[in-house]
């Protein structure tokens, strides 16, 4: 019979690979949290017209890689391409939009995007993801990029560099907008498809495509940043000051415009060298009037999404190691029943204390056994047997100095618990 494989885009992940994923997840929570920020859940899949209105009608990721089924009653759902609109809907449908200010939300989500798979990129990966709502100073643009910044860095990464740009709001981008079309006109025989078709509907992402002709024609056109109000111009500038004046080093970037219809102002990504084509591993800006488009009350958002894929490639470039799953503090070597249901007595007594300890279920020898003790790192290993079993006493061997104590069966947890500091 055919063996079933894993869908096309989608990845196992398993020792030692799982030991990276849960030391970043641990990490980030943790940063987030200090940073005051909450997680929320939301459905891994939503009605279609959520991500239409907030992604974008124009996007990629609406026009081509979301995955969207219709349910037994005619509603079309979409599996979540990105967190964000989500949890937009989850504060205006739960009422938290009349909380004290700011709101401050952080998840660890599965997304899901219909895309040609490669390093870095799947049809299924996590995001690590943040959202601020309700504050509008660039103090805010500061700290959630302050907390991109934190874990990155507490992950130990050195060669990943902040790019930041403005790309205006509804005031000054129109200007802009004209602009930049214009020039494009002027070079669209150099222009992909693609981005001819994103000339009318969203003419920025053209300065993001990765195309060697529209990069060319990329570096030439006008930058958001010549055309920004007084408004945004402040704003970044303040932007600027609180990153310089914290130590956040960064790139102001015009090409840096995201690729999402529902960012104004700031836009930001924190880029990995040397991990190929899909070097972004963080990117975010803020999104001022998203909340109004879903529906609810005018109020500024800002926050940013972080590949953990992405971030494992990082690290693994630069050779960082996660810690790995702990060693047994005891492991119980058991020949004979009644020393079986011994050995499972004792581990289980320590692992309630938080100690970590193996004893033998698979009926190996005990020569078997000690061979697999030392291949665990056990720090201790004790034997027991009929002979033990009898006497009510045990050698405890300790692996690194091969020195040995007799003790009492009674006696083994507290030894155990009191050279562990329990």
């Amino acid at each position: 019979m055919e063996n079933i494989a894993r869908p096309r885009g989608t990845m196992d992940v398993m020792a030692p690979d799982v030991f990276m994923w849960n030391h970043i997840e641990k990490t980030v929570r943790a940063v987030a949290e200090r940073y005051g920020f909450s997680e929320i859940k939301t459905p891994t899949f939503e009605e279609i017209g959520l991500f239409k209105r907030g992604v974008g009608e124009a996007t990629d990721i609406v026009q081509k890689e979301m995955y969207s089924f219709t349910d037994k009653d005619g509603t079309m759902f979409a599996l979540r391409p990105e967190g964000t609109a989500s949890v937009v809907r989850a504060i205006i449908e739960n009422g938290k939009a009349t909380d004290t200010l700011p709101l401050k939300f952080f998840y660890l989500i599965n997304c899901f995007r219909y895309e040609k798979p490669e390093a870095g990129r799947s049809r299924e990966f996590v995001q690590f993801g943040t959202e601020m709502f309700g504050a509008p100073s660039a103090a805010a643009d500061f700290t959630v990029i302050s907390l991109a910044d934190a874990v990155l860095r507490e992950l130990g990464l050195k060669n990943v560099r902040l790019h930041i740009n403005s790309i205006g709001c509804p005031e000054c981008r129109p200007v802009y907008r004209a602009e930049l079309v214009k020039y494009l006109n002027a070079h669209s025989d150099q222009l992909c498809d693609t981005c001819l078709e994103r000339m009318n509907t969203n003419p920025m992402r053209v300065l993001d495509c990765k195309n060697e002709s529209c990069r060319k024609v990329a570096e030439g056109a006008p930058r958001t940043i010549d055309h920004l109000c007084a408004g945004c111009r402040e704003h970044l500038d303040d932007l600027r000051s609180a990153l310089d004046a914290c130590g956040v080093p960064y790139v102001t970037d015009p090409h840096i415009v995201r690729g999402l219809d529902y960012y104004t102002k700031t836009v930001f990504e924190f880029i990995s060298e040397g991990i190929g084509s899909q070097s972004t591993v963080c990117g975010g800006g803020r999104y001022d009037g998203l909340m109004e488009e879903l529906g609810g009350p005018k109020m500024a958002g800002i926050g940013f999404g972080m590949g953990i894929t992405r971030v494992i490639l990082a690290m693994k470039q630069e050779g960082i190691e996660a810690p790995k799953l702990g060693v047994p503090e005891l492991y119980i070597a058991t020949m004979g029943r009644a020393a079986v249901t011994e050995g499972l007595k004792i581990a289980t007594e320590l692992r309630s204390c938080g100690i970590n300890a193996e004893t033998d279920v698979v009926g190996r020898s005990l020569k078997a056994q000690m061979k697999y003790a030392d291949k665990t790192g056990a720090r201790y290993v004790l034997m027991l047997g009929d002979t033990e079993m009898e006497a009510g006493r045990a050698q405890l061997k300790e692996m690194a100095t091969s020195g040995q104590t007799e003790l009492e069966l009674g006696e083994i947890v507290g030894y155990i618990k009191e050279r562990y500091g329990r």
